[in-house]
């Protein structure tokens, strides 16, 4: 459960360090003194959307933190685990804010996302908003409530993906259909272009080869003319080069005997004869295996153009022949593929019946659902003066849709008519207050979550009724933690605990803060709810009744 919230510049609120107990809690105050900033810090710390409206005026960032008791909460501890996250007794979320609106958040003090903190934070807390009765009258709201309410979200999801998965299968098939026509003709087409290209068998490593090999055929005369030359000066004239360095490196061997300081020279002149001598011997293969063939040359040639005739033919450059061929293959197979309309027929079909059994399984599960909320709704409505009123979940058949099979329809009989109609065709803004307020008892009380709040779910309630929904409120604080913003006396009464949230101008500013209030300062609280500014005795009696009277419901 939730133990501790700290809020730092939010909004109004300065600095804020708030202890939570468990069981029913109710948290009060004048109009516009920030009951509701408090939720909303906390649904921040959950993940919400966070703007720099949130950050108090002057300041450059909002900080909140919250603490949660998570140690009967198995499921929280295995998601820490596997998000790699320190797992103890007490997980903290924290949420930072700053004034250009970026937001970093943090869980036990390491770097989340805040998709991080929705997710944890749907296993920690279920937040009921003051405008659920609005919400209510939407058909996709109604089916969510119903399938959260029978388990049946996870199911959902996946109908809606297989159902996606079906309509993807069908407009492909639609497609191939449509454009069997032009497929054929690109097809052919390209079949035609592989097999050109196949038949050239041209890779890019070839077109380097060839274009040196007709460099050499090309040049071959001048070549042999070249290395001939080179011999005839290096070794083969009668003033040769090689006979001149010998002649040299003989003298100057000879000399040194007399100065060894010409050592130096006739061993590098040595050197050169060796290098030399490997130049000439490197000249004389050379010119045997360089020939004429005009033969070959003829042939390279006629190469080059077939592969310079396919270049511009397909407007590329050659080396980017064999990548056309290869992009020309897989084009190809997946017209193929396209055109196979037996295969494609087979897949939508198959996806169809998929989408279509999964859908029947999640009617079943509404079905057995919609009964038993029908009766647990109805069975609250008694309880909030509704009587005359019959709570109905119907399932209207609709021909395979993403949410499934069926469209859910909230209906109420009773209240005008004995025929079962739609929420929003019967009933009023009190009494669909009070549907509501019921709705959320039942699915709150089939909730697995630790934490319950409740932000002004009582509107267009009064009198009677506003006890019997403290007295329901109270029942579910005797389950888990509970927790209540109340403009209701009645309701807060009923309360295990209660805060008072004010409003005051401090510094030349104006800040809320929140006073936790004993049993002196409840009584004048709820005196102050039911009479206003003006206290009197008579007021505060009836206050003391009030929660005389939770005390005495709770030992009987």
């Amino acid at each position: 459960m939730l133990h501790h919230l700290s809020i730092r510049d939010y909004v109004i609120v300065d600095r804020l360090a708030l202890d939570f107990a468990g069981g029913f809690g109710a948290l009060t105050g004048e109009t516009g003194a920030g009951k509701s900033i408090l939720i909303d810090a906390l649904a921040l710390a959950l993940g919400e959307r966070a703007d720099a409206g949130v950050v108090r005026a002057g300041r450059d960032k909002a900080e909140i933190s919250a603490a949660f008791d998570i140690a009967g909460c198995a499921a929280v501890r295995e998601w820490l685990a596997a998000n790699d996250l320190e797992a103890g007794e007490e997980l903290l979320l924290r949420r930072v804010v700053d004034a250009g609106g970026r937001s970093r958040a943090y869980i036990n003090g390491s770097p989340a996302t805040v998709q991080q903190l929705r997710e944890v934070g749907e296993w920690l807390v279920d937040i009921h908003g003051q405008h659920a009765h609005q919400s209510l009258l939407r058909a996709d709201a109604q089916r969510a409530l119903l399938d959260a309410h029978a388990g049946l979200l996870a199911l959902a999801a996946e109908v809606a993906a297989d159902f996606r998965a079906w309509r993807a299968a069908a407009q492909t098939l639609a497609e191939a259909s449509a454009g069997a026509e032009t497929r054929q003709r690109e097809r052919e087409q390209l079949a035609w272009q592989v097999r050109e290209l196949e038949s050239l068998a041209f890779s890019a490593a070839e077109w380097g080869e060839l274009e040196g090999e007709h460099r050499r055929l090309a040049h071959a005369a001048s070549l042999m003319e070249g290395a001939q030359f080179a011999l005839a000066a290096l070794a083969d004239d009668d003033d040769a080069c090689e006979r001149r360095i010998d002649s040299v490196a003989s003298r100057l061997t000879a000399l040194a005997e007399y100065d060894p300081a010409l050592s130096d020279v006739a061993a590098l002149l040595q050197s050169v004869q060796a290098e030399l001598a490997d130049a000439v011997s490197t000249l004389r293969r050379y010119g045997d295996r360089v020939d004429l063939d005009p033969a070959r040359l003829a042939e390279v040639e006629r190469r080059l153009e077939a592969v310079l005739a396919a270049a511009r033919k397909y407007r590329v450059q050659p080396e980017e022949l064999p990548g056309l061929l290869d992009g020309g293959r897989q084009r190809l197979a997946s017209l193929e593929a396209a055109g196979d309309l037996e295969s494609l027929t087979a897949a939508a079909a198959q996806a169809e019946a998929d989408y279509r059994a999964k859908a029947e399984t999640l009617r079943a599960g509404r079905q057995r659902a919609a009964a038993e909320m029908g009766a647990a709704v109805s069975a609250v409505m008694r309880q909030l003066a509704l009587s005359s009123g019959r709570f109905e979940v119907a399932l209207v058949p609709v021909d395979g849709a993403v949410y499934g099979l069926e469209q859910i329809e909230f209906r109420v009989a009773g209240l005008a008519g004995d025929e079962a109609r739609p929420l929003a065709k019967v009933a009023s803004g009190g009494e669909l207050s009070r549907i509501s307020l019921a709705i959320q008892v039942l699915t709150s009380r089939s909730a697995s979550v630790p934490t319950l709040i409740f932000d002004e779910v009582d509107v267009g309630i009064g009198g009677g009724v506003a006890e019997i929904v403290g007295r329901l409120l109270r029942e579910l604080g005797g389950e888990r933690q509970v927790l209540c913003v109340t403009h209701l006396p009645q309701v807060a009464a009923q309360a295990d605990w209660q805060w008072q949230v004010s409003k005051a101008e401090r510094d030349g500013a104006t800040l809320s803060a929140i006073q936790p209030l004993d049993a002196a300062g409840r009584v004048e609280e709820i005196a102050r709810m039911l009479g206003g500014v003006e206290l009197t005795e008579i007021t505060r009696q009836h206050a003391s009744e009030l929660l005389g009277n939770r005390l005495a419901g709770q030992a009987g």
